[in-house]
């Protein structure tokens, strides 16, 4: 990983890739989105504050667990423009997904020990399955395969 001199305060699109990981392609995508911003040069080349590469890392560890970037958007709205986020501004922030964690963990694990019994039964029937019809909440309703497309009313 290239080391940037301290005294540069502005990164290029490649410096940028080339220590966060991030394709330019992705940098250039999270821009557009508004997760990331950068200046123009006097030739409209991009330049990016030295606290985008945390940004960066924020959004592609919190696509990992499956946030929307949308969800990511908003959360990088309330960190400060003027420095870099502390680890308090990330713990904040990440506390409010803590709980949409936890239920995705559980439909998880709820998924990973029923699996085998799915693929071995091979049947997939939406009546009695446990990964498509948890808690048989569909059976009062109706029965078939217009129910993957709708999500469980709660």
């Amino acid at each position: 990983m290239p080391k940037i001199p301290e005294k540069i305060h502005e990164l290029t699109v490649g410096q940028v890739s080339a220590r966060s990981g991030a394709a330019v392609s992705a940098l250039h995508y999270y821009e557009s989105k508004g997760l990331i911003h950068s200046r123009r040069t006097s030739g409209n080349q991009r330049r990016y504050t030295r606290d985008t590469l945390r940004r960066v890392a924020f959004v592609r560890a919190a696509q990992r667990v499956g946030i929307p970037l949308a969800t990511i958007r908003e959360a990088l709205a309330e960190l400060p423009e003027e420095r870099t986020p502390t680890r308090e501004d990330w713990a904040r922030l990440s506390e409010a997904w803590r709980s949409e964690l936890d239920e995705r963990i559980r439909r998880l694990n709820r998924l990973r020990d029923h699996l085998t019994d799915c693929i071995g039964c091979g049947c997939l029937s939406l009546d009695t399955c446990v990964l498509s019809n948890p808690d048989d909440q569909y059976g009062e309703r109706r029965v078939g395969s217009s129910l993957l497309a709708e999500p469980p009313r709660r």
